[in-house]
């Protein structure tokens, strides 16, 4: 016998670990896309809580690439309470940037390297274009966005730029 069909929030449909590993796959191609340097491991817990939150998510979009991240914080500074309440759901994100690192790294979208604590993205060939939906299309290019960003400063700078603690 057949489970009954589950009626999905919006946020579980759009919060969940497979988008989240598509997030951090992206983000990873963008920390790698001047010197091919990996991601430090611990950044990775802040990408979900960055590009999951619409005000958040539209800042990113609405920053040029080439501003970097001190840009986008000056942005926030606007609505300091937006920025302060980054830490708040990074914490809130934990199980969700891990299962989505699990997720990565069981496709094959992400390689950790255990030695250094840092997350390389693999080949932007792995995932054929697909018709994302109207809803998410700003996710990636924001996740990428973040990952030029990230790969700019080290992790002391990230963390102090965004008033959290990992």
């Amino acid at each position: 016998m057949l489970d009954e069909p589950q009626n999905y929030s919006e946020l579980e449909v759009t919060q969940n670990p497979a988008l989240g590993a598509y997030v951090l796959w992206q983000f990873g191609l963008g920390h790698q896309k001047t010197n091919s340097d990996p991601a430090p491991f611990p950044l990775c817990f802040l990408v979900l809580p960055m590009v999951y939150h619409a005000q958040t998510l539209a800042c990113i979009s609405s920053t040029l690439e080439s501003s970097g991240l001190g840009k986008f914080v000056q942005k926030m500074n606007d609505n300091r309470e937006e920025l302060l309440a980054l830490h708040g759901r990074a914490l809130a994100m934990r199980p969700l940037s891990l299962n989505s690192i699990v997720l990565g790294t069981s496709r094959k979208l992400l390689s950790p390297s255990y030695e250094n604590a840092k997350i390389r993205a693999t080949s932007p060939e792995l995932i054929a274009k697909a018709k994302i939906p109207e809803r998410i299309k700003k996710i990636g290019p924001a996740s990428y966005k973040v990952g030029v960003w990230f790969s700019q400063l080290d992790t002391v700078q990230i963390v102090r730029a965004l008033n959290v603690s990992l």
